[in-house]
């Protein structure tokens, strides 16, 4: 599924030097030469009437060649016609059409001759045609009317052209006429009908003509055809003849295929070599005949051989002598086959084997001039010089004739010339010019010095050495400019000077040098070979198969020479990709998104550098759901079956595994789809079976690898006769709800089941084992009936038969119900309990008797709780356990009990109504077990030689505790455990100091309970003994404390230990189980602040020292004040505010007066003193009453303190202390911490107080506030 290929650059030139190694020698223009022609127009030039007539006729030479023109053989003076003019410095001729000229006055044959002092060049013989574009004659068409089956060709005979037009037939409205098989345009441009149909009646078949050098189209009086059906047919007949006339148009009948087109058995065509051979074969016949071509003794010529028209035309490119031979096509239908052999011979206008090539020759040499050609018929060869016969031309002694060779020895100067040679036959000509220019010239390179070669690693490297010189020189070439000369297999030397290196490595890099010589000199010239890494595609695309919507990604990941820039193209089936954004082309992928059938096929990568080209394809497969399946059709209607048929959709890339066919009753549930059945993907027809009375409906839903289709559309309606029904209902059963009823339930039939109208239900019943006669009653369609009056409990035979108006579905077969239950009469006795260990108990009763249980025996049920523990002689809440036993058991197992406990228990009987009555309590106790692990163990008080234990009783006793069992054992540092030592100590000890320890030692503790019974499970603990030093063993952070505001709080400390100490600071919100946040402490400081909390939150903290294993302080607990109430609306515009303010400010006005009145009487305040009260905040004097700071006041105003100012023995700060102020500092100061812990008092006069909602103060402000307020 995928390709790769690679097109190296130099291999492209590698054509192009080729190319050069077969011409002669470029003589440079700045020597003498004589003339060649370089440019000149087609033989055969058809112009534009319309247009200037351009004859092109461009040669070189040195000197400067003149120009000349014949016309029809004889000289042109163009001087003479002012239509006619020469471009200067060239010898094309324009001719002046759009003043006034025509073209048809210069139709004629030009030949252009080229000339200088060393000879004269010719032209080839160019003939100019005007081209035509004539009107269509006039003709009278007749309607055509044909009988429906019979062939019918239209003729167009389009008017003689030059060239040719190209014929197509359309209708009125400018649309192309639908071809095919049937219908189809010959290369005549006729249209042929193989058989008509009914509709192919219309009026307007018009056949175009379109002329392409006049860009003009001709267009034919539209053809009429009308086909007569026989059906039409017949009703006429019917209509003119009577009974007893023979009529009735016989039916369309098939016909075995005959020729259109050739006619006869056989017929002949000629081409010419290198042309395009088209053969052609048209039949008639019903049905359509199919053609075939072979070709008699060979085969049609591979990779050249195509077929158009439906088949109907044999096209083979580049024809050769080869191709000659007989071609038969053969037409065929199932009637028969009809055949046409067509001999072709392939004809051969000369073509060149040898042509002649310009020659230079030093005075003094020999050469020769070949021509040589070959054509069928073979051409004859004539030579000239100087546009003149040889025959008839100056004499040369150099100069010898010898058929298709002139052979030259010993030239000098004067048998420079130009020499044509023609080569023709009855099918054309070949002209060609080659001169003999006699020079005397030391050797010159035409490369260009230092000339850079750039080729890919593994390609041939082609070094250019192009030179001129007479004699002609002799090259060699050097690697380096002293290298030695180049020889052997690995190099190839080309006539015209080029090194070849087939196989260029990356040690073939360097410079090269070439060296010309004659005997009339020497020269050199230097180039340059690069040797370039290849470029390679790594990754490459791969086959892709993909949904429809999904997102599919192709990789092209490439290596390259890092010098060459690589550019990336992707093609999609060798075109560009669509315009489209869902394809995202990146640097090494093309990624295609919400995939669409349309993006299905080949994906190429192509890389292209300036030297090689890579590239690589994959398929990319786009799959989808199936299309749905479509015409669908019922066949073979019968009573209970018909056949389904249907046409699949698409596959979508993905074969369809199977059909499901589905149905839809009409009649009962219509819009609902049942399923029906499946079929495998292969089948495309199915019997299905059908029941009565049922208005089908069918579809189709086709299933593959993806998914399920889309359903198809429904088929027709089918409705099927009514029947008996053919089944009775199903899930039959008897069960009473209450004591004294038999509900009898079944499963109803669905509405397909009924088999026809009027559905209803017999339901009958009696006693079993009684001889009752059977009770029946006939219910609507319905599910269930309930009988009363039954005895409790007691058997019945049911049954329920189907019915419906045609009559009664087979006999039912019977099933066995109960009536009702009632709750067992009785308890079970002889309840017995036998305790197997302190946690298990098995239980035993005695079986009540069937009659009394009064329903189905469900089992037992068995209530145990627990009284007390023995060990605590404590009651706690009675949480009673069920356990149920299946069946008739007459015993169970309690497990799950706990030991040394008093339990009860009492048995009861259960059927489908319930619980029967319980037996008496049963009394049973579990022994003693073993107890459960201490709860704790603390170790505390370590000292040089001894340890504290701490312990508490095991949560679960399960006894009577008679001793704790205490192991240690010593740690060394590996970790290696010491001797063990055994304690045991007396059931009421909860603590215990161990002495005589070793000092500075790691100890393992194991710790368990006992009772009488045993052990318990231990706990375990690790402990060290402290060192023989004054200093602690470890540093010690205490006294944490915390002072917090609304946002952040000022963390303090004190620690103990050795110098240079790295803190940090572990918080979290308190009670949270998130994993604690940590904070560095930078430097060695005793406080943090801990910022971005959030308000009216509790959190905890502790302090840390890093590099102290393990080392925190307790924890400490504080809580954020709360946050400030934000003003949901803007009360400066409200009404009742600005009210306010008016009379806050004239108020303001009357207390300025008061004050300023009191100021002159000579009222003072105690500024001084409340400065020193507080100048240090952190150093006034607390209130022993309730801890707020002490605070002066006003001597003669007395102000009352604030409530802000208190702080909460939590240390917490509330938001009214942190935004009004701690202390009223002359009735304006407001007092707060900083996030450095610090406390700041101010002037009120420094600093405007902001109004706080809810946090006013109840003191009036003093005369210096108010001024700031009104400020």
């Amino acid at each position: 599924m995928m390709k790769k290929r690679s097109i190296s650059a130099s291999k492209a030139s590698l054509v192009l030097f080729l190319c050069q190694m077969i011409s002669a020698l470029d003589v440079p223009l700045d020597l003498s030469q004589p003339p060649t022609i370089t440019q000149q127009s087609p033989k055969d030039y058809i112009v534009d009437p319309r247009e200037n007539i351009v004859i092109q006729c461009e040669a070189k030479g040195k000197p400067p060649p003149s120009f000349s023109w014949t016309r029809n053989g004889t000289h042109f003076d163009i001087d003479k016609d002012a239509q006619v003019t020469m471009k200067p410095n060239s010898g094309t001729l324009v001719i002046n059409i759009m003043n006034g000229g025509k073209a048809e006055a210069y139709e004629g044959v030009y030949q252009c001759t080229a000339r200088n002092e060393r000879g004269a060049a010719i032209s080839n013989n160019i003939v100019i045609r005007p081209s035509r574009s004539p009107l269509w004659t006039k003709e009278k068409l007749e309607p055509n009317q044909v009988r429906e089956g019979d062939s019918l060709v239209l003729h167009c005979r389009p008017p003689v052209g030059l060239p040719p037009p190209i014929i197509f037939w359309m209708d009125n409205a400018f649309q192309r006429l639908p071809q095919s098989e049937r219908v189809s345009q010959g290369l005549n441009g006729d249209l042929y009908f193989s058989n008509v149909q009914p509709e192919d009646t219309r009026e307007d078949y018009i056949c175009y003509a379109r002329f392409n050098h006049t860009q003009t189209i001709q267009q034919k009086q539209p053809i009429s055809v009308k086909v007569f059906s026989m059906d039409s047919l017949n009703d006429t007949i019917a209509a003119n003849l009577s009974d007893t006339d023979i009529y009735g148009a016989k039916p369309v009948t098939e016909r075995q295929p005959i020729l259109l087109t050739p006619t006869g058995s056989t017929s002949t065509k000629v081409e010419l070599r290198g042309n395009v051979l088209l053969l052609e074969c048209i039949a008639a016949g019903l049905p359509t005949p199919v053609i075939r071509w072979i070709k008699e003794g060979g085969e049609l010529p591979v990779n050249r051989t195509f077929f158009e028209n439906f088949k109907k035309t044999l096209k083979i490119i580049d024809v050769s002598e080869a191709d000659s031979g007989n071609y038969k096509c053969i037409a065929r239908n199932m009637l028969g086959s009809v055949h046409h052999v067509i001999s072709v011979t392939v004809k051969a206008a000369p073509y060149w084997i040898t042509a002649p090539r310009n020659l230079v020759l030093s005075p003094g040499e020999d050469g020769t001039l070949i021509c040589r050609a070959n054509g069928n018929p073979k051409p004859n060869i004539s030579w000239f010089a100087n546009g003149v016969p040889i025959a008839i031309a100056p004499e040369d002694p150099s100069r010898k004739v010898d058929g298709d060779t002139i052979i030259f020895s010993h030239v000098q100067e004067r048998s420079s010339a130009v020499y044509q040679c023609n080569a023709s036959n009855e099918y054309g000509y070949l002209l060609a010019n080659a001169f003999v220019n006699v020079l005397a010239e030391p050797p010159r390179v035409l490369t260009p010095a230092n000339k850079l070669y750039q080729v890919i690693a593994d390609s041939p490297a082609l070094l250019d050495c192009a030179y001129f010189g007479s004699p002609k020189p002799e090259i060699e070439w050097f690697k380096g400019v002293k290298g030695s000369i180049l020889r052997g297999n690995e190099y190839v030397f080309h006539d015209n000077g080029t090194l070849e290196i087939p196989v260029a490595q990356k040690d073939s890099t360097g410079t090269y040098t070439c060296v010309a010589r004659n005997e009339l000199g020497k020269v050199q010239n230097e180039v340059r070979l690069e040797v370039k890494d290849p470029t390679m595609i790594i990754k490459q695309p791969e086959y892709k198969v993909i949904q429809r919507y999904g997102q599919v990604s192709f990789e092209c990941i490439i290596k390259h020479d890092s010098t060459l820039l690589p550019t990336v193209i992707w093609l999609k089936d060798n075109d560009e990709l669509p315009d489209d954004e869902r394809f995202l082309v990146g640097k090494d992928n093309l990624t295609i998104v919400n995939v669409t059938d349309k993006d299905d096929g080949t994906y190429t990568c192509i890389v292209n550098t300036t030297l090689d080209s890579v590239s690589a394809s994959a398929v990319l497969t786009v799959v989808a759901r199936p299309n749905p399946p479509f015409d669908l059709e019922l066949t073979g209607q019968l009573e209970r079956s018909v056949e389904l048929s249907w046409i699949p959709g698409d596959e979508n890339n993905s074969p369809i595994k199977n059909f499901v066919i589905e149905y839809e009753d009409g009649l009962h549930e219509p819009g609902v789809w049942h399923y029906q059945t499946e079929v495998p993907g292969t089948q495309t027809t199915v019997q299905l079976k059908l029941s009565p009375y049922v208005n089908y409906s069918f579809r189709v839903i086709a299933v593959n690898e993806i998914g399920r289709s889309q359903p198809s559309e429904p088929s027709e309606q089918y409705l099927t006769k009514s029947a008996n029904p053919d089944e009775n209902p199903s899930n039959v059963q008897g069960i009473g709800s209450e004591p004294d009823n038999l509900v009898i339930t079944w499963e109803s039939l669905k509405g397909f089941q009924s088999n026809g109208p009027g559905l209803q239900y017999k339901v009958s019943w009696r006693q079993k084992d009684v001889d009752d006669e059977w009770t029946s009653v006939i219910v609507a369609n319905v599910s269930k009936y309930i009988v009363s009056g039954t005895p409790t409990f007691v058997p019945y035979e049911i049954k329920v038969q189907a019915l419906n108006d045609l009559g009664y579905a087979p006999e039912p077969s019977e099933v066995i119900g109960h009536s009702g239950e009632d709750l067992p009469m009785v308890a079970p006795g002889n309840v017995q309990v036998h305790v197997i260990n302190s946690t298990l108990a098995k239980v035993h009763w005695d079986p009540v008797p069937l009659k009394t249980v009064r329903g189905h025996l469900q089992g037992y049920k068995v209530y145990y709780w627990k009284v007390q523990s023995l060990s605590r002689r404590s009651r706690r809440h009675v949480e009673k356990k069920i356990l149920t036993f299946r069946g008739n058991k007459t015993f169970g197992m309690l497990p799950g009990l706990e030991p040394y406990s008093s339990y009860k228990l009492n048995v009861r009987v259960v059927n489908g109504k319930g619980e029967g009555p319980a037996s008496p309590d049963k009394v049973f106790k579990t022994p003693e077990g073993v107890p459960s692990s201490p709860s704790f163990l603390k170790i505390t008080n370590p000292t040089l030689d001894s340890l504290t234990l701490e312990w508490g009783s095991p949560t679960h006793p399960n006894g009577v505790l008679t001793s704790y069992i205490l192991k240690f054992q010593p740690i060394n540092n590996t970790h290696e455990l010491g001797p063990l030592v055994e304690i045991r100590i007396p059931a009421n000890e909860s603590s215990l100091i161990l002495k005589n320890l070793n000092y500075s030692t790691r100890y393992k503790f194991y710790f368990n309970a006992q009772t009488s019974v045993g052990s318990g499970s231990q706990i375990t603990e690790e402990a060290v003994t402290i060192m023989d030093e004054v200093q602690p063993l470890y540093p010690r952070i205490r006294n944490v404390t915390t002072a917090a505001a609304e946002t952040y709080a000022n963390i303090s400390w004190e620690y103990e230990g050795p110098d240079h100490a790295n803190f940090y600071v572990e918080y979290g919100v308190a009670g949270s189980k998130e994993d604690w946040k940590k904070e560095i402490v930078n430097g060695s400081r005793s406080f943090f602040v801990l910022k971005g909390l959030t308000p009216g939150t509790a959190y905890k903290v502790r302090v840390g020292a890093e590099g102290l294993s393990g080392f925190r302080s307790s924890e400490d607990v504080f809580e954020t004040g709360p946050a400030m109430a934000s003003r949901q609306i803007d009360i400066a515009t409200q009404g009742w505010f600005i009210g306010l303010m008016c009379a806050v400010a004239l108020l303001i006005l009357i207390l300025l007066i008061v004050c300023f009145i009191r100021r002159n009487k000579g009222g003072k305040y105690p500024v001084k003193e409340k400065e020193d009260a507080h100048a240090d905040p952190e150093i006034q004097p607390m209130k022993e009453d309730d801890g707020t700071f002490g605070e002066y006041s006003d001597a003669e105003d007395h102000k009352p303190l604030k409530k802000g100012s208190r702080t909460p023995s939590d240390r917490t700060v509330k938001k009214e202390d942190s935004d009004d102020s701690l202390v009223d500092y002359g009735e304006g100061v407001n007092g707060q911490f900083n996030e450095d812990g610090s406390f700041i008092g101010q002037y009120s006069g420094k600093k405007e107080k902001e109004p706080a909602e809810g946090n006013e103060s109840s003191e009036a402000p003093s005369p210096v506030n108010a001024m700031n307020s009104f400020v």
